[in-house]
């Protein structure tokens, strides 16, 4: 069990200093959210292997109590069935299924486009000593110079924006992903917007963003732990003269919602779809 409430956390930081990637941030969310203090070892993306003792070449990673856990859904699985008795990551396994389905649509639809309109500066703002690793790993993963793929952006950002409404149409109706308090869902879904903040020289959400209200809680939980300095601007994202809305900005119907209470809540769309062409 875990000396004086402190777990071991290797984290993975750009230069500036804030954590940058996405598993990592959910992880550290996690542990603050099961109440434990982190004895903090930093780096960035080389030396993994040398900084943990040969135990992984990936993060994140804790330590507790000498018992080494890796891989940031792991250690979930660690933290809720280790110290049941504190906060639940993972209140109940519909949780863990809806957590995974909402995380499957996010990376495609979200994480993926955002890491690929920030590879050069993901690369610039890193360790000096990163540099070369970030860039050959990353352009074999992406076919292309980090340059060629950035450029563009200005073009995709806000149709990513856009293309994350379901998002903003859970949290219009609800304080958190895991309802009237946050669970690991919100931190999940939380790490790569925070890494966006971390890599990101140009915003990518709206200055109006209703996503903002629930980022800026997010952020301030656990002390603050979301709002290191070297942390870059989310909101102020430009939209091209003919680009798309990054956002709908009037209520969106889709979805579950109370629709039919009687005759009369149905009775204009009825007379709408049965009408007659004159």
């Amino acid at each position: 069990m875990a000396q004086n409430n402190t777990i071991t956390f290797y984290d993975l930081t750009m230069a500036h200093g804030a954590t940058t990637s996405p598993f990592v941030w959910a992880t550290k969310y996690a542990l603050k959210h099961k109440g434990f203090d982190l004895d903090v070892v930093p780096g960035g993306f080389t030396g993994i292997m040398e900084r943990t003792g040969g135990k992984t070449e990936r993060l994140p990673a804790i330590v507790d109590d000498g018992k080494w856990v890796l891989d940031s859904w792991g250690i979930v699985e660690y933290l809720d069935e280790t110290y049941p008795d504190r906060p639940m990551l993972i209140p109940h396994e519909s949780v863990a299924a809806l957590t995974k389905a909402l995380d499957a649509w996010w990376w495609p639809t979200a994480v993926g486009p955002w890491m690929r309109c920030f590879c050069a500066d993901y690369r610039d703002l890193c360790f000096e000593h990163d540099k070369e690793y970030v860039t050959a790993s990353r352009e074999k993963m992406l076919g292309m110079k980090l340059e060629e793929m950035q450029a563009g952006r200005e073009n995709r950002l806000p149709q990513i924006s856009a293309a994350i409404e379901p998002l903003r149409k859970a949290l219009s109706e609800h304080k958190w992903l895991g309802g009237s308090e946050p669970n690991y869902a919100d931190y999940r879904i939380l790490g790569p917007i925070l890494f966006l903040a971390s890599v990101g020289k140009q915003p990518a959400l709206a200055e109006d963003d209703p996503l903002r209200d629930w980022i800026e809680r997010c952020r301030d939980l656990f002390g603050g732990l979301g709002r290191h300095p070297g942390l870059h601007e989310l909101y102020g994202l430009h939209v091209p003269e003919g680009g798309p809305e990054p956002y709908m900005r009037e209520s969106w119907r889709g979805g579950i919602y109370k629709r039919n209470t009687g005759p009369e809540s149905t009775r204009a769309e009825t007379e709408f779809i049965t009408k007659r062409a004159e």
